[in-house]
This record gives C-alpha cells, sequence and structure tokens, in this order.
C-alpha cells in the first residue's frame, strides 16, 4: 500500500509542475503575439487642427510615414471650385479645409516636395506632379497621394482611427 501512495504523489507533483510549465509557456507565446508598446503607441496620432497655418505645408509622422498637411487658402479653394475630384479630398474641420495624406508617390514610393509657388507637389524621381488636394496632374503617378484613415473629434484629427467621413472616401474609391 505504501507504494501506491508514494507513486500517486509523485504522479500528482509531477501533474502540478506540468501544469505550472504549460500555464507559463502560454504566458510567454501571448506575450510574444503582442505588439510593443512602443508599436500599439504609434497606432494613433492626433493633431490639433487649430493650429496649422493657411498656406503652409507640414510634414508630421504617423506609423513612420509621412504625413502631408496642408491647410488651404481662400484662393486654393477658389481654384477648385470646378474640380469635384478636388473637392472630394477636401477634409474640413470647422470652417476650414485641409489636404492631408500620407507624404509618399504612389510611384515608386518617393517623397514629393510642396512647391508653395504653384501649390502643387513635384515628385523629383520621375517628374510626377499632384495638386495642392493630392490629385496627379502629371503622370507617372498611378493614383493620388493615399489619405491615411482618420476620424474627426473637434478640432482635432485622429490618424489611425477610422471615422465616418473617411470610410466615405474609402467607399468612393478618393483612397485605398
Amino acid at each position: 500500500m505504501e507504494n501506491n501512495s508514494r507513486r500517486g504523489f509523485m504522479g500528482k507533483a509531477f501533474g502540478a509542475v506540468a501544469a505550472v510549465g504549460a500555464i507559463g509557456s502560454l504566458f510567454a507565446m501571448k506575450k510574444s503575439w503582442d505588439p510593443l508598446p512602443s508599436v500599439r503607441s504609434a497606432g494613433f496620432t492626433t493633431l490639433d487642427m487649430s493650429t496649422y497655418e493657411e498656406g503652409v505645408m507640414i510634414t508630421e509622422k504617423w506609423r513612420g510615414k509621412p504625413i502631408f498637411v496642408l491647410k488651404k487658402t481662400a484662393e486654393m479653394i477658389k481654384a477648385e471650385e470646378s474640380d469635384e475630384a478636388a473637392k472630394v479630398r477636401n477634409i474640413k474641420i470647422g470652417n476650414d479645409n485641409f489636404m492631408v495624406a500620407i507624404g509618399l508617390c504612389t510611384h515608386l514610393g518617393c517623397i514629393p516636395a510642396f512647391r508653395k509657388e504653384q501649390n502643387d507637389f513635384l515628385c523629383a524621381c520621375h517628374g510626377g506632379q499632384f495638386n495642392a488636394s493630392g490629385n496627379v496632374t502629371k503622370v507617372p503617378p498611378p493614383r493620388g497621394f493615399d489619405i491615411p484613415p482618420f476620424k474627426i473629434d473637434g478640432n482635432k484629427l485622429v490618424l489611425g482611427e477610422v471615422g465616418p467621413e473617411w470610410q466615405s472616401m474609402k467607399d468612393n474609391g478618393v483612397t485605398l
């Protein structure tokens, strides 16, 4: 009888050690699958749109990509009155119109330069041009600048969060 109780105890002890090891392994695997805190915090970027000046193009950063933010002047908006493709790309926050786009040429991923005098963007890699709304005016880029997912929250724009305005742009083929 004594042999049975010793064997039972050893079996239970082995089972307990195996259970603790399995739980520890599962915990370690889950920790390795979770995104790093730095990656998680980079998922959303909040921009206070009241701080931008008219006609000044600012480059922000979101998920390691350049984000072009241009608060449009009255002249830019007037020039776009007959251009429906430009109007649908406008992001209206309060009384202001903005162009917000991922600042990478859709041809080969170069970063185009903003030319304030012409109110357009020129990609030096292959000569592609974009207007102040981000639409292609001279090929080879196959489409306008991509617009990052965004949500409007009062005077703030939250990049990385899908809001109804961005979803409408995506559904209408304005952005990918």
